[in-house]
Parts: C-alpha cells; structure tokens; sequence
C-alpha cells in the first residue's frame, strides 16, 4: 500500500500565530452584484441636469403661445356667452376674474418663498463669516438676526428667552453662537431629522415592495422633494413649490459634483442584516441603499437650509439615520 496522501482528501493549511479567521472578510457573490441605488441615483442626475439654454427658450416660448391661445379662448367664450345670456356670461367673467386673481396670490406667495429663502441664504452666509472670524461683534449680530428671525416661532420661545438672559454673559465669540446653536437650532435639528427617517423609510419600502417600473425612481423624486420642502420649512424657509425645487437641485447639484450619491459597501454594512438582505433579495438590498441615499441628502438639505452651519460633533452622522430609519422596517427587532 502507497503511504502517499490522498490527493482527493481534505487540506490543512496551518496559519500564523495571532490570526484569527473569523474576522476575515467573507467571500464576496460574484454571482449578485451589489446594489446600486439605481432610483436615488437617476433621481439626483435628473434634478442636477441643467437643459440647455435653447431648451429653455423652446418651453418658455410654448409656455406664452399656450397661454396667449387658453387666455383668448376664454375671452372669446365668456364675451360669446355675455352677448347670448348677459347673467350668465358676467357670471362666467366673475368666474374667471376670481381665477386670475387666486393665480396672482399664488405668484406672490411663491415671490415671498423666495424671498425667504434668500434670507436664510443670506444670514447663513454672515454666520459663515463670523465663525471664521471669532469676532464678538459679528457673532452677537448673527445671534440678533437669529432672535429676530425666529421672533414668532412658538416652539422656540423658551430657547429665544434663554438665550436673550445668557447671551450678555457670554464674553467670547466661539462660545455666543454656540450657545445660539443649542437654544436655537438642536429642537429644529431633531424636527429635520425626523423628516429625513420617514423620508428614507418610505423611499426603502417602495423599491423593496413595489415591483413596477419606475416606481422606485418616482417614489425617489417625489419624497425627496417633499423631505427638503419640509426640511426648509423646519429652519423657517417656508418655500413654495418653486423654492422647494431651486432648492432639490441645489442639493443634489452639489452631491452629484462630489460624488456623493456613489453607493458604497459601507451604506450597506452600517445597518444591521444589510448584506444578508442584499443577498437574499435585491430589491430590499436596493432599497436598503436608496433609503440611506436619501439620508445623505437629507443631511445635505439641513446643511443648505440651516441658517446657522453645524457646530463640532453636532452634524448628524448619516449611518444613525439609516440605522434609525430602516433597521425596525427590515428586521424582527423593534
């Protein structure tokens, strides 16, 4: 009989002293590629694509023709009616003039929603410059633009009234704003992060539920949207429907330019049985990933819409929302 070893038999391979092999990386799935977060990312190149300026002259063309052609039919219509039935047609006309005028009110709401929102822009830029500058007077103008911006928000009167009794007190600049910071902005900083948890969740469940097509790229679009609108109206932007989209794409405007919205295994491997969910399903794996896409531009959008910038250790950490958001929807633990 041979004393050879079987070539068919099992190997032992002895490692070196101190490894340990349970945490060595698993094998990866060659066979299933990773999730994407296909919707999220589709969404955020079609809110960043600027159209060309030609395109813009064609739809602003067609926007007047269609509205020169709508306003001359309803003209003539309700003149028509005027000269067969005089009640009926001054009726129509009224009709018609309570339609122009809600129009006007709308324009004037969204004009004011701009406006706002510059203002937010504006006071975030002077916060920006008083942090870099650590110059008391700076920082105790930004503290009474805060106070007088926030002067009618009833959830933070008690803020408002601790800061007005310690603001005298505080002799150094780092420390008035953020002391502003605490009394001011962490009560609206949880308000954000709630809407940014349903935001993420609700974008989660429809990729990992709804098998139509497109609907995880609408559910995307749609919530996003809505979560900054909501987010902006959280700090006091208050922003119509015009705003909320100037304000979509300059979020994802500024996540596309850095790359932001690239999906990455660590996305997943920060929510607990992420990988495991990938594996058994991709559409929960997606939608693990588009939900913790929607996290980060939510973290994104307080930054935009804060008017003061996020002190040390106090932005939120975007793996504490997905876990937050989706580790009670796609697990047994509550």
């Amino acid at each position: 009989m041979s004393s050879e070893p079987s070539k068919t038999g099992p190997v032992l391979i002895e490692c070196d002293d101190g490894v340990d092999v349970t945490e060595a990386a698993p094998v990866p799935d060659l066979m299933a590629p990773a999730p994407t977060g296909q919707a999220m990312q589709v969404t955020a190149q079609l809110a960043a694509r600027r159209p060309s300026r030609l395109t813009r002259w064609f739809w602003a063309l067609v926007g007047l023709f269609v509205s020169a052609a709508v306003s001359m039919a309803a003209w003539d219509f309700a003149t028509g009616l005027v000269a067969r039935n005089l009640y009926l047609g001054w009726a129509v006309m009224g009709i018609g003039a309570a339609a122009l005028l809600l129009a006007v009110m709308i324009v004037l709401k969204e004009l004011a929603g701009l406006a706002r929102l510059k203002r937010v822009d504006g006071l975030k830029m002077r916060a920006e410059a008083a942090v870099q500058a650590h110059e008391m007077g700076q920082a105790r103008s930004i503290v009474d633009a805060l106070l007088q911006f926030y002067r009618g928000r009833e959830d933070l009167s008690w803020g408002r009234d601790s800061l007005r009794r310690q603001r005298d007190e505080v002799l150094d600049a780092d420390a008035l704003l953020a002391l502003a910071e605490i009394a001011l902005m962490a009560p609206l900083d949880k308000a954000a992060q709630r809407e940014v948890e349903a935001a993420a969740r609700q974008v989660a469940a429809v990729t990992a539920l709804v098998p139509l097509a497109l609907a995880d790229v609408v559910a995307a679009l749609t919530s996003n949207l809505r979560m900054i609108r909501r987010i902006a109206e959280v700090y006091g932007g208050r922003s119509g429907t015009l705003g909320s989209w100037r304000l979509f794409r300059a979020v994802m405007t500024h996540l596309v330019a850095t790359g932001a919205v690239a999906a990455g295994d660590d996305l997943i491997g920060t929510i607990a049985g992420g990988g495991a969910l990938a594996k058994v399903s991709r559409r929960f794996g997606e939608g693990i990933v588009n939900g913790a896409l929607t996290a980060r531009v939510g973290v994104a959008a307080m930054e935009v819409c804060r008017p003061l910038p996020f002190g040390e250790g106090r932005r939120p950490s975007v793996a504490g929302l997905v876990k937050r958001a989706l580790t009670g929807l796609f697990s047994k633990e509550r």
